[in-house]
């Protein structure tokens, strides 16, 4: 029986891609390069903020990342300003958390987003410790793909990996739910299509939040 769920952020309970361009473009006008259109950071978000704006300024032209010192120091000024930019929760996201908190299966948020953001936006979207645990990214554990924060997850939740869904949008997503040993479910309302999520061995695919709840029954 499964005890808890673990959900990525960006792309799995929010869409939060205009915030993610918004910020990234202003950090590449002010290097002096041209944004890149918003479509394209659903392949560039997912693996935090670095790499994010490491992807941003190469297909913005800057090959040999020669601005990035500079642009991610922008972005973090810009993305602490602008983090709630246009950030919606998906539909149905808050029908399942509520189903989930009634059926008392523990919900937590383990994302690649810097923690001090990651408490900023999800307690903006869903109030003040609506969520048991929020993990963001941190020098105290490896970011995603690694397990390591979905392991001290569920180590503070006292329950086996497998007694935990992992969900996320990403091949990042699968890789670190399986890499911990837990049932991972990918959503496809989120950033990257469904084929990503069945190449990197999703064991559960859904397209609507309240389809989680089959897993349960």
């Amino acid at each position: 029986m499964y005890k808890a769920c673990i959900f990525d952020l960006d792309g799995t309970l929010a869409d939060s891609l205009e915030s993610l361009a918004y910020c990234t473009n202003l950090a590449l006008k002010a290097v002096g390069l041209k944004p890149n259109p918003v479509y394209m950071y659903k392949k560039f978000a997912g693996d935090g903020a670095k790499a994010m704006v490491q992807r941003s300024l190469i297909a913005a032209g800057d090959k040999n990342l020669e601005f990035f010192d500079k642009a991610i120091n922008i972005h973090k000024k810009t993305y602490e300003k602008f983090s709630m930019y246009n950030v919606e929760v998906f539909d149905g996201i808050k029908e399942l958390l509520e189903q989930l908190k009634k059926n008392g299966i523990k919900i937590a948020v383990l994302t690649n987003k810097p923690h001090n953001r990651a408490i900023d936006v999800v307690t903006e979207l869903f109030g003040e410790n609506y969520f048991d645990i929020i993990l963001g990214q941190s020098d105290d554990y490896e970011r995603k793909p690694s397990p390591q924060g979905a392991l001290i997850i569920a180590e503070k939740f006292s329950i086996y990996p497998s007694e935990c869904i992992y969900l996320g949008d990403t091949n990042t997503d699968m890789k670190t739910g399986k890499s911990a040993g837990m049932y991972t479910v990918g959503v496809t309302w989120g950033f990257r299509d469904i084929q990503e999520l069945i190449d990197n061995n999703a064991d559960f695919i859904i397209d609507k939040p309240m389809d989680l709840l089959k897993l349960l029954k």
